[in-house]
Parts: C-alpha cells; structure tokens; sequence
C-alpha cells in the first residue's frame, strides 16, 4: 500500500519502519527542519532530559548509545531518533519542512494530502491510499487567552509556551514567571532560575513529585516502570494478582504508596518548603507522573526562586511603561517574560471538520478503538496516540497492530462492541484522571497494559516469564524485538491470500 504518515517522532518514525518492513511504500511529513517530534530543535526548551532513564526509553531494536547519560538530555533524544532515521533507511521517505495542510478521504481512492513547503511556500498534492497519524499528542501548546496581552507586549514582554522558548539567554538578567508545576515548567524554571533576575513559578496547583532516586539511592524505576508499580493503580478490568491488591491486601498497597508519599515528602524537603500538595500520592498517576526537577527545590531553599502556589495570573498589562503580571494573590509583578507549562491541545489541523466530528465524542475525545483504530473513518490509523510511561514501546506496538490490521491478521470485535468499549474506557478515563486524560490519549500509569491488550490481539506477546520478570524490573524492550519477526513470518503465510488486504484495506 502507499500509505502517509504525518509526524517524524517516536511514533511517525516506528510507524514508518515497521510498515516498510512490512511492504508498504511509505511517505512521512515532517513540518520541522529536522526528525523528532517533541525532541526536535524547534522545540526543547533548555533544562529538557527524559523522564525514562535511558535503558528504559528506546526502541526495541535500536538501543539508546551507551555513553548516553542514565536520563538524556532533549538534543541527545532527537539525535538517537535521527540515527535511528538513518540505520534503517528511512531518510529518504522523510519529507521535512513540510506540513500538512489537508489531509482528505476521497472514498475508495484513499487520502488526498495538500502539503506545503515551510522554506518556499510552495504547495504540493499527493495521493495515497491509507493514512497514518503521527502528529502527537503534545504538538500544539495551550497558552492561557490572559486579558491584556496587547498591553504587556507593547512594552516589550514575551509571552510563550515551555516549547517555543529554546534559548536560555532570552530569560538572562530578566524578570521571569514561569507557568504551571508539572515536569516542563519544573525543569524551565530551574534553567531560567540559573541565568534570570528573578524567577517565579506560578502554580494553580501542587502536584506531588517522585525523585529520580528514592532517598538517593533506589532509582525510581525499580518502583514505577515494573508491572508491580503499574498494578498499584486499579485498572478498568483488574485480574490476578491485582484483584488482591485492591481487594484483600489493599492495607498493603496503601502502606506502600503511602511510604512513598513519606519519603518524597522528606527528601524534597516539601514540608519545609510549603509545597506538600493536597491529596494523597496516588494522585501522582491521575494524568501524569512527574519526576521531581531537584535544581528548582535547592533554588527555592536558597531563596533565588519562588513557587507561588494556588496562585494564577489574573492578567498581563504595564506600569510605568514596564510590563507586569496581576496575580490572584493581589501582587503586580514585574514580568519581562512568561513562560507557560499549561498543557497542550490534542488537534488534528489537517483533517477536515466532518471527519473531526466523526472520530471524537461530544466532550471532543478521540473515539478510537485501542487509541489507533477510528470506528467509522476507512484507510485511517492513529500512531503514538497511547501516552505512556514506555512511549517508544508504546508506539512501536502500536505500529505493529497498525501492520497487522492491514495484512487482515487481527479478529476485532463487530462495530458496536468495539463503540461500546471505546465509551466505557474513555468514561473511565475520565473520572480516574478528574477530566485530565488527554481527550482520551493518556493511558498512564497502564503502559503495559495497554501493549498487553495490542499484542493479546495480534496474538504475539512475551512469554509468562518474561511478563513475570517485568513485575519486579524494568521493562526492557529488547524482549519485544521478536514481536516483528514472528508478525513477518506470519505476512509470508498471508501473502498466500491477497483478497484478506483487499479486507483490511477497506
């Protein structure tokens, strides 16, 4: 098939492998000068590094480099992903500086794509019969609409997202507020707090924090990136051991959750700085876990940072010809530049309206079965749509499903079920995160349930004892490489019979 991919991240970049490997004649649109995605140039803001230390945050087979630090930094991230590009040939099916501008169904035919130059402007058609999105969920910033922006800028402030700002002298000798208290506002505000006049970090609500290293020592993946870290959260349908967990030992889980809430307490020193949020540490897991930025607490211990918390900005404006922040707390501060962390939207600029209405809810979430499958749009697959703690896992499985769909190798569920299945996860969703589950792409803390579900289908998973290492270590995706090999052998046996392509094509 000739298929379109849009993006060139984690996601754009397995979708494009796996499905070359597979056969098809693939095409990627990258509207960045470079691959990456949310690690690209355009985009890192200074201070950016993962949250997966780097054994736990690679493709299956192509491992992060060795003399890369335990967590990389964003310029090291975006150059793995761009010799991963080049290792399996992909290069030349990458399109970069192009972005989409129109992707539309013309039935039978498949996709008509408008794409533009961002260097020449020049506009371009093409035609393909399936299309593959790999935009992100992360790759337009909400920046909150403040009342009298026109009058902060006028006298010269900046305001912009954690990912438009890129260059750590725009913040030198300035006075700065940084927006929001997840891990890119943290991590910004800890850079910023390093070079800038002032800094402070304006924070509606306190979220709780893991350190990298529990009490300095234990890394925290050996808690939080095993099967036994994800089964301390109730999953929608809870099985095995789960059950007593939630049932019968959840005096055990509490205990364990509520240790960690202790010892992070402690080691960030939260009770001294004022900052222990509301709630309980499970709350860490309603939408995202955050690693802990330990920069930003010695910066506030030192008093060279404030972290303004159950605070907001009320509005932006001038005085004396100065531009300023008005804060819900009664301050007027001055504010040369804000930089927000508040969020991003999950859009899909490029498909026409109509299809927009068909592939999400009435509250805007994707409707999409597995977080890939629409349920009534044809010759259109999602990739990197399930956020996760194993987001290169995550995606490249996904990218298998997505080949597997396409040889007519997965037996789905008839129309209704699988509608019916998508409402009650994304209901679920919904209430487990209080309203902050991405419009329906974040599945964290369920990383490896959600691979579980998408290789259970394809009917290629690790072995039980595998799956029974992983409750106790990191998941290490290397075990997952013979997932293509053993769907390969099986394209062999399909080839046998064209008309199942015919199938899944349409």
């Amino acid at each position: 098939m000739k298929i379109a991919i849009i993006g060139a991240g984690f996601a754009g970049l397995s979708a494009a492998k796996v499905l070359t490997q597979f056969g098809h004649d693939v095409t990627v649109f990258e509207k960045t000068p470079d691959v990456g995605g949310v690690w690209s140039a355009t985009r890192r803001y200074p201070g950016l590094r993962t949250q997966n230390n780097k054994d736990t945050y690679f493709l299956s087979d192509f491992p992060m480099p060795a003399e890369y630090p335990e967590w990389p930094t964003g310029e090291q991230v975006q150059r793995y992903l761009a010799a991963f590009a080049k290792h399996f040939d992909l290069e030349r099916r990458i399109h970069l500086n192009t972005e989409v501008l129109l992707a539309e169904p013309e039935g039978e035919k498949g996709w008509h794509i408008k794409a533009r130059s961002t260097r020449s402007g020049l506009e371009s058609d093409y035609q393909f019969e399936h299309l593959v999105v790999a935009n992100g969920i992360f790759s337009e910033p909400f920046i909150p609409p403040y009342p009298g922006v026109d009058e902060f800028k006028a006298a010269g402030g900046r305001l912009c997202a954690t990912s438009e700002f890129n260059h750590i002298e725009e913040a030198r000798g300035k006075d700065v507020l940084v927006v929001g208290y997840g891990k890119s506002s943290c991590d910004v505000a800890a850079a910023i707090g390093e070079v800038a006049a002032s800094t402070k970090v304006i924070a509606r609500e306190l979220l709780w924090k893991m350190p990298r290293k529990i009490m300095n020592v234990l890394n925290y993946k050996y808690l939080m990136l095993t099967r036994m870290g994800e089964a301390l959260f109730p999953y929608i349908e809870v099985k095995g051991f789960e059950r007593f967990l939630h049932g019968p030992g959840r005096g055990v889980r509490d205990s364990m959750i509520g240790s960690l809430q202790k010892v992070a307490t402690k080691q960030l020193k939260l009770d001294k700085l004022g900052l222990v949020p509301e709630g309980t540490f499970d709350r860490i897991a309603r939408s995202t876990v955050s690693l802990s930025t330990d920069e930003l607490y010695e910066q506030v211990i030192a008093g060279t940072t404030e972290v303004a918390r159950e605070c907001e900005i009320t509005s932006l404006g001038a005085r004396d010809g100065k531009p300023v922040a008005k804060l819900s707390d009664g301050r007027t501060v001055p504010a040369d530049l804000v930089v927000c962390g508040t969020g991003f939207k999950q859009v899909v600029p490029f498909l026409p309206q109509s299809v927009q209405d068909e592939i999400t809810d009435e509250r805007g979430n994707f409707e999409l079965y597995r977080q890939i499958l629409p349920l009534t749009v044809k010759r259109l697959h999602f990739c990197g749509y399930n956020s996760s703690f194993y987001s290169p896992l995550s995606a490249e499985v996904a990218a298998l499903w997505i080949a597997a769909h396409l040889m007519g190798g997965l037996n789905l569920p008839p129309l209704e079920e699988r509608r019916e299945h998508v409402r009650r996860r994304l209901k679920w969703m919904e209430e487990r995160t209080e309203g902050k589950h991405a419009r329906g792409t974040n599945i964290i803390p369920f990383s490896m349930h959600n691979v579980d579900e998408m290789l259970d289908e394809i009917g290629i998973n690790v072995g039980p004892f595998t799956r029974f290492k992983q409750w106790l270590l990191p998941v290490n995706a290397r075990n997952y490489r013979m997932v293509t090999h053993k769907l390969l052998e099986r394209q062999k046996k399909v080839q046998a019979n064209p008309a199942r392509f015919v199938k899944a094509a349409h």
